[in-house]
This record gives C-alpha cells, sequence and structure tokens, in this order.
C-alpha cells in the first residue's frame, strides 16, 4: 500500500514553494520556544529540493531557532508561572527534571547539547531562563548546537542532491512502513 509517496510528493512540492522559507523561519522560532515539531521536517526537504540553497536555509533556522530560544528564555525569567503545569506536571516534566539537573552538572554545554540533540530544546531554553542562567553563554551555547545540527542537516542533503530525491522516493513506502513498526515496537516495549 503506497501511502508515503504521496506524501513524500506533497513535502518535496511544499519546499519548492516560494513562501516555504517564511514557513521555515516561523517553525524554527516556535519550535525553539513552544511548538513540538522540529524545524529538521522542513529544512531537510527544502535542502534536498533546492541544495544550491541549502547553507541559506541553515542559516535561516539558526537564527529563527535562536531567536525563538531568546523568547523561551525570557518566558523562563519572566513568566514561568504561566508554563510551570505544563513543564512539571505534563509530557515534558521529566525533560524538565534532566534539564535542571544537566544545568547544574554542566551549564553552557547542556544548552549546546540540547541544542544539537532531539531533545526537546525548547524546555531547556525556559529552564534557562528559570534558572538565570547568564544570557551570553546561553546565546553562544544556542548558535554552537543549533547551528551545527542544521547546517548538518542542511548540508547532508544538499550533498545528496537528486541522486539522494529519486532514491528516497523509490524507497519511502518501504521506509515510511519500517518507521511506523518500529514505532509500534518501541511503544510496545515502553508500555510492557
Amino acid at each position: 500500500m503506497k501511502i508515503f509517496s504521496p506524501l513524500y510528493e506533497r513535502a518535496m512540492r511544499w519546499a519548492r514553494h516560494r513562501h516555504a522559507p517564511w514557513y521555515l523561519g516561523g517553525l524554527s522560532f516556535a519550535e525553539s520556544s513552544f511548538f513540538p515539531i522540529p524545524p529538521d521536517v522542513m529544512l531537510a526537504p527544502m535542502s534536498l529540493a533546492q541544495p544550491q540553497r541549502a547553507v541559506y536555509f541553515a542559516t535561516l533556522t539558526t537564527l529563527a531557532s535562536v531567536l525563538g530560544g531568546i523568547f523561551g528564555y525570557l518566558i523562563g525569567l519572566f513568566a514561568f508561572e504561566m508554563v510551570a503545569p505544563l513543564l512539571q506536571e505534563g509530557r515534558y516534566a521529566e525533560t524538565f527534571g534532566l534539564a535542571k539537573q544537566w544545568f547544574d552538572e554542566w551549564g553552557f554545554w547542556a544548552v549546546l547539547a540540547a541544542g544539537f540533540s532531539p531533545i526537546p530544546y525548547k524546555v531547556f531554553t525556559i529552564t534557562a531562563g528559570v534558572l538565570s542562567m547568564p544570557f551570553l553563554p546561553f546565546v553562544l551555547a544556542s548558535f554552537v548546537g543549533r547551528g551545527t545540527r542544521f547546517f548538518l542537516v542542511a548540508l547532508l542533503m544538499a550533498w545528496g542532491g537528486d541522486a539522494m530525491e529519486q532514491k528516497l522516493h523509490r524507497w519511502i513506502d518501504w521506509l515510511g512502513w519500517l518507521t511506523v513498526v518500529a514505532l509500534i515496537i518501541i511503544v510496545w516495549i515502553y508500555k510492557s
């Protein structure tokens, strides 16, 4: 059953849309402070569809993400009461506890690692504000962590170019179904 091929084709069409960079910037900003979907889901197909613009896309994503991180920092610094229930009792409770522990142990390096890793970066930006991490090291760590991640994604996609796009298109349904099966197994193991 080919469900993923049409989705892939649509994603690649959207990646070439003239307003796609605006959407990428907005998503990058939002993800760093409150939105759950990482910008990689747009950055990768955009860099694959337009490899000559991959560096531009990575730069845009990094800048918007760091600005969103600053917004998250300000939320933590001035408005933590509004988001405290989400962080302390919601689905981010464990990550919030981890973020506080990492800040106690590593400070600057915690932000850098969160910026690069798939850990919810927004939790670390807000926690940095809550714990009043010095602002300039926070911004520097964000630039390095986020920039490294986004340039790596964009440049790998640009390097793959048309050949990678054609291979992905050919195998996307298999990859999609394997991902679904893997997620089901992970959820089953986690729930057991």
